[in-house]
């Protein structure tokens, strides 16, 4: 596999999955870019690819570290997690964001959590990290032991941070400053793009060493 931030950095731009403008994210803020990994369901080469990524670090974990099982919180995650585990075998389990109140009820599906099993947590991208925590939780309740997260972009906005000091191993395909100076580099998108995201990123991080 080749320079896989170059790799990462195309596939979610030819799927429409990264995009520039202004957009509200989850916390409130407003950021000049949004990924949107739902846009991997049109193009599946792309989807593919990213999924293709995913599977060999989790490979390469899985050379020094036990894996059991992959996990994700509906829906980012979700989408592309059953690509993933059939390229490395493993069963996949998700995590309902509210618990079913009919059929098979409570927050899991797909495979089963049992006691001791040990558990990846992937996910669409990292920000301030916390909300991973709310389908990592509910793993952890059943007994299983959650140790790695991996995202495929780390909006570098202090998340990977957070979870590393909660004691969790945090992977990402990419940071999202790689991504933007690969996409400039090759012409994808303008210099005006790319200095809305890094002003963006540096005044995050300006703000974030001010509230210490």
């Amino acid at each position: 596999m080749g320079d896989i931030v170059s790799e990462v950095a195309s596939a979610l731009y030819r799927s429409g999955c990264l995009k520039f403008g202004s957009f509200r994210i989850k916390s409130g803020a407003l950021s000049p870019y949004y990924i949107d990994l739902a846009c991997l369901l049109s193009s599946p080469k792309e989807l593919c690819k990213i999924a293709e990524i995913a599977a060999c670090e989790i490979k390469n974990l899985m050379a020094v570290e036990r894996i059991d099982k992959l996990a994700s919180i509906e829906l980012k995650g979700v989408l592309i997690l059953p690509s993933i585990g059939c390229e490395v075998n493993l069963p996949c389990v998700v995590v309902r964001k509210e618990e079913k109140a009919y059929g098979v009820t409570g927050r899991i599906a797909g495979a089963e959590v049992a006691k001791g099993e040990h558990i990846l947590f992937f996910d669409d991208v990292v920000s301030e990290g916390l909300s991973k925590l709310e389908g990592i939780r509910s793993l952890e309740q059943l007994g299983a032991d959650v140790a790695h997260i991996m995202v495929v972009v780390d909006r570098e906005q202090g998340g990977r941070e957070n979870l590393e000091r909660l004691g969790y191993k945090v992977h990402a395909l990419a940071k999202i400053s790689e991504l933007v100076d690969r996409l400039l580099q090759s012409k994808l998108i303008s210099k005006e793009q790319a200095h809305a995201v890094l002003d963006y990123i540096r005044r995050f991080k300006e703000e974030d060493t001010q509230s210490v």
